[in-house]
């Protein structure tokens, strides 16, 4: 029997590492993931409902207030304008319907 030559032995360390490369780089990255893990523990998912919304101030509840009745007042103000619009046409519509009588009448 005959002794390999460093030839064959390099030959086979080198198929060798080839067919093992891709277990060590796995490895390799297992380790990393480990060490990561480690050092950068992951934080506890927060429950949704400990999340309170903050309440309003006073000045907030006054300043709602304030648009409230500026805007009920507007309104008011709005429904006043449209009455008197209504009666004002009312008004202008029975007068014309007299002028028109009286010119159908005078007419004959």
């Amino acid at each position: 029997m005959t002794e390999p030559t460093p030839l064959d032995k390099a030959e086979a360390a080198v198929r060798e590492a080839s067919t093992d490369t891709a277990a060590v780089q796995l490895a390799f990255a297992a380790m990393e993931l480990a060490k990561l893990a480690q050092q950068q523990p992951t934080p506890a998912p927060q429950c949704q409902h400990d999340q309170h919304k903050t309440r309003r101030s006073a000045g907030e509840w006054i300043g709602i207030a304030c648009a409230v009745c500026v805007g009920g007042v507007g309104i008011a103000f709005a429904s006043l304008a449209l009455a008197i619009l209504g009666g004002v046409a009312a008004i202008v519509v029975l007068v014309l319907r007299d002028m028109w009588r009286d010119m159908q009448r005078k007419g004959r």
